[in-house]
C-alpha cells in the first residue's frame, strides 16, 4: 500500500500558495499592466526573478530571512509565536515565492490584452476605478489569471529545492511528494518512486490541459 500523505500534504501547500499568488500576483500583474510608476522595472524585476534564480538560491534567501536567528525570524517567533523554518508554514512559503511569477506574468499579459476603449467607456457611464475593474478588465482577463493561477499550482506540487531548504523533509509534517520521490529513489524503494513520478505526472498534464483549453 502506498503511503499517500506527501501527495495529500503537497495539494494543500500548493493551494495555499496558490491562493496567496493569485491575490499577490493579481494585484502586482495590474501595477504593471496599468501603472506608470518609478520603480516599476525593479518591481517586474523582483518578481520575475525566481524564474530564472534556482531554487535552492531561492531557499537560501528564504532561510536568510526567515531562520530563527534572523532578525525577522526571531522577531516572528518571539513576538506572534511564528515559526516558518521547517514547519508546513515554510513549505507554503516556499511554494508562494517560486509559483507567483506565473501569475505575475500571465496576468500581466491578460491585462495588456484588455481594450482600454472599453475601460474608458466605464469611466464616462460614472463607473469609479474599482468599478471598472470589477466589471470590465477583470471578466475581460480571467482566463489569462486562472491559466496563470493554475500552472503556479502546479509548480508548487512539484517544488522541490527551496522547500528542502526551508520546509525540510520531515516524514508526516513537512515531507511533499517531490522530496518523497527523492527519499524513495536514495533508498531503492523503486516501487514507491515510480508510483509517485507517475501520478505527479498525470497530474501535470492534466493541469496543462486545463490551461490549454482556457487559454485557447
Amino acid at each position: 500500500m502506498v503511503d499517500l500523505t506527501p501527495l495529500w500534504f503537497s495539494i494543500q501547500v500548493a493551494a495555499a500558495a496558490t491562493l496567496g499568488s493569485l491575490v499577490i500576483g493579481t494585484a502586482v500583474a495590474y501595477a504593471l499592466a496599468r501603472g506608470r510608476f518609478r520603480g516599476r522595472d525593479a518591481l517586474e524585476a523582483v518578481f520575475t526573478l525566481p524564474l530564472v534564480l534556482p531554487p535552492t538560491v531561492l531557499g537560501y534567501y528564504l532561510l536568510a530571512l526567515f531562520g530563527r536567528r534572523s532578525a525577522l525570524g526571531a522577531f516572528l517567533e518571539r513576538s506572534l509565536g511564528i515559526t516558518i523554518v521547517f514547519t508546513p508554514l515554510g513549505a507554503v512559503l516556499a511554494s508562494l515565492v517560486v509559483g507567483i511569477p506565473l501569475v505575475v506574468r500571465t496576468a500581466r499579459v491578460a491585462f495588456e490584452s484588455v481594450d482600454r476603449d472599453l475601460e474608458r467607456a466605464g469611466r464616462t457611464l460614472g463607473f469609479s476605478e474599482l468599478a471598472v475593474f470589477c466589471r470590465i478588465t477583470l471578466p475581460l482577463a480571467w482566463r489569462g489569471i486562472v491559466a496563470g493561477t493554475v500552472l503556479a499550482f502546479t509548480r508548487g506540487l512539484g517544488e522541490f529545492g527551496a522547500t528542502l531548504l526551508v520546509a525540510g523533509n520531515i516524514p508526516g509534517r513537512t515531507q511533499t511528494i517531490a522530496t518523497a520521490i527523492y527519499n524513495a529513489t536514495q533508498t531503492g524503494n523503486s516501487a514507491l518512486a515510480n508510483t509517485l513520478v507517475a501520478i505527479t505526472t498525470v497530474l501535470a498534464f492534466a493541469v496543462l490541459l486545463v490551461v490549454a483549453r482556457l487559454t485557447r
